[in-house]
């Protein structure tokens, strides 16, 4: 009687580890997580050169007492929209102007950072908060001339 419950539970165990060794190899041919998006998120830098591919416009300077913020992007020649990304230590955001209203087209916070409140638009503003334990920034996006102009605001400091 004790060989058989040996065996028993040698059986269980050697099932359960084939089980295991099944799922992680088949995990490993997919090359994605089972429960997640299949895609990852573009970093900062990559939405920037993707921009900077599509649009060539010099970048606006930041308000004097905006945080550490790189703008930039605008209209392509020749076209009725313009785009541009707004990077600040907070968080990210891709803004398009397109007949006289902004929208955001994607917006992302810093680590550390999350969204406290989001407007996308399409209206005449479109505005992003991102908030931390120990501060904020709000990033404010008007259309002047069909180009995404931002205004930047910290808060909480």
């Amino acid at each position: 009687m004790h060989s058989r419950l040996v065996l028993a539970v040698a059986g269980w165990l050697l099932a359960a580890a084939l089980a295991i060794g099944t799922g992680v190899a088949v995990l490993g041919l997919l090359g994605r997580p089972l429960t997640g998006p299949a895609e990852r998120p573009m970093t900062a830098e990559e939405i920037r050169l993707a921009l900077a591919r599509d649009t060539q416009v010099p970048p606006s300077p930041a308000p004097a007492d905006a945080a550490p913020v790189d703008v930039s992007g605008g209209q392509t020649p020749g076209a009725a929209t313009g785009r541009r990304l707004v990077s600040t230590g907070a968080g990210s955001l891709i803004a398009r102007c397109e007949g006289g209203l902004v929208r955001l087209q994607s917006w992302t916070p810093a680590q550390g950072f999350e969204v406290d409140d989001v407007d996308p638009g399409p209206d005449d503003r479109a505005r992003v908060k991102f908030e931390s334990d120990e501060s904020g920034l709000e990033i404010e996006v008007r259309c002047a001339g069909g180009v995404p102009v931002p205004r930047i605001s910290r808060h909480g400091d």
